[in-house]
């Protein structure tokens, strides 16, 4: 063989070896390609699921604040229609005592009869009367002070001296405080 055979013979091994890592190289770029499309496609993943539960989690957290208020809404439905009648209590209680000094017991009986009815259908709804007795310790949280007079004894300092209104609740929220005379 010639130097120039030789020389052909060193060129084509070194192009073949040229090609093979030329293929090589190629394949591992094919390789990373594949493998960068796996990770984006499981970052794609990942960020519908992280987004999935963000809205699931959203969704029970507007369950739970819409039946929250739902259920805020039947305890006080018929609030307005019961603060209404609280003056009407307070008439028949009036009707009551007066009805007492009279000579027609009937008619105290049928208005007695009335009252509890009245009282009775009330207090099944959630209405409560606050119980306020003179002498009780005087609280700003729960009675309203109308006036403040001079205490008849040391004792009564600070203490209801007189109930001018009572007080009622609907559940746990006072929807009339008990109007009272205080001492001091």
């Amino acid at each position: 063989m010639s130097d120039k055979e030789n020389t052909l013979d060193d060129e084509f091994l070194e192009n073949e070896l040229l090609d093979d890592e030329l293929q090589e190289q190629k394949e591992e770029g094919v390789i990373e390609e594949e493998l960068s499309q796996e990770e984006v496609l499981r970052d794609e993943l990942s960020k519908e699921k992280d987004k999935f539960l963000r809205l699931f989690a959203e969704f029970e957290n507007y369950k739970k604040r819409t039946s929250k208020e739902r259920m805020e809404l039947f305890k006080t439905a018929g609030q307005e229609v019961i603060v209404s009648l609280l003056p009407v209590l307070d008439d028949f209680e009036r009707a009551i005592k007066e009805l007492a000094k009279s000579d027609d017991k009937e008619m105290f009986k049928g208005i007695e009869l009335i009252n509890v009815k009245l009282r009775e259908t009330l207090k099944s709804k959630g209405l409560q009367i606050l119980e306020v007795n003179p002498g009780d310790v005087f609280d700003a949280e729960i009675h309203e002070a109308i006036t403040q007079i001079p205490a008849p004894d040391k004792k009564m300092k600070g203490k209801i001296i007189d109930v001018v209104e009572k007080g009622f609740s609907l559940g746990d929220k006072i929807i009339r405080h008990p109007k009272v005379v205080v001492g001091n």
